[in-house]
């Protein structure tokens, strides 16, 4: 069977990390988490206490920086890592997932010449299919090609819900109050943001997954992608 791209993208707390990389492992593909990417060098920015309002310095900055995503361990997944994110080398796996460096990625999203820097490395990591790679423009930007497009989405509420969950996991004090208004604030700016807004592509697979788990998810997505595989081995003049 030919190998897919596949690209998931959605709001906040849709649950596209998690959905991904469970569709990468049924379909033993490689997981891609393109927010990591975003995540990483926010985290340099703040390190080097950069304005976020500062294009040209952060252009700068994603030029020159390294970034790389690799599969995690049975140890580090089993600990949470969906992937292992090193920063000019050093692994920064725990380190990204804070919510300052959450909200800082989410405006370094929103200058056009950072993400044409993180696009091309982001193409570049996929080339090749056998991908399962999430995020807010993939599907529209990223791999407009991609074989199979899903857009994953979930009420405001659930979404909140869950955001405000993997707070408390990690010992964060924020009321779920809080949580929703971040939520609402993240859509907002990730929908109307002049450079690749978050839009459901016009061939994509819309999954409203509200009352779906994870594993519900996934499965239907990699239904999706076994019958696409079959298309396209069709179309190629193999077997069905």
């Amino acid at each position: 069977m030919p190998k897919l791209t596949i690209a998931i993208d959605g709001p906040a707390g849709s649950g596209k990390s998690s959905v991904a990389r469970r569709v990468a492992a049924m379909l033993g593909y490689l997981y891609l988490d393109s927010g990591a990417m975003y995540r990483a060098l926010a985290l340099k920015a703040l390190w080097h206490q950069l304005a976020l309002a500062d294009e040209f310095r952060l252009e700068a900055l994603a030029k020159e920086t390294h970034i790389e995503l690799k599969p995690p361990n049975a140890e580090q997944e089993a600990a949470g890592a969906k992937n292992c994110v090193f920063l000019d080398g050093a692994n920064v796996t725990p380190e990204i997932r804070t919510a300052e460096v959450a909200q800082a990625a989410s405006r370094l999203a929103t200058i056009a010449n950072v993400r044409e820097v993180l696009v091309a490395e982001q193409q570049r990591a996929g080339a090749g299919g056998g991908v399962v790679m999430e995020g807010r423009d993939i599907g529209t930007v990223v791999f407009p090609k991609a074989e199979l497009k899903i857009f994953l989405d979930a009420s405001p509420e659930v979404r909140a819900e869950r955001r405000w969950k993997e707070h408390q996991e990690k010992g964060e004090r924020i009321t779920l109050a809080e949580v929703f208004d971040e939520v609402i604030e993240r859509d907002k700016r990730d929908r109307e943001r002049k450079v690749s807004p978050l839009s459901r592509a016009a061939d994509a697979v819309l999954v409203d997954n509200t009352a779906m788990g994870i594993e519900e998810s996934a499965r239907l997505i990699v239904m999706l992608a076994r019958e696409r595989e079959k298309e396209m081995a069709e179309a190629a003049g193999g077997r069905p």
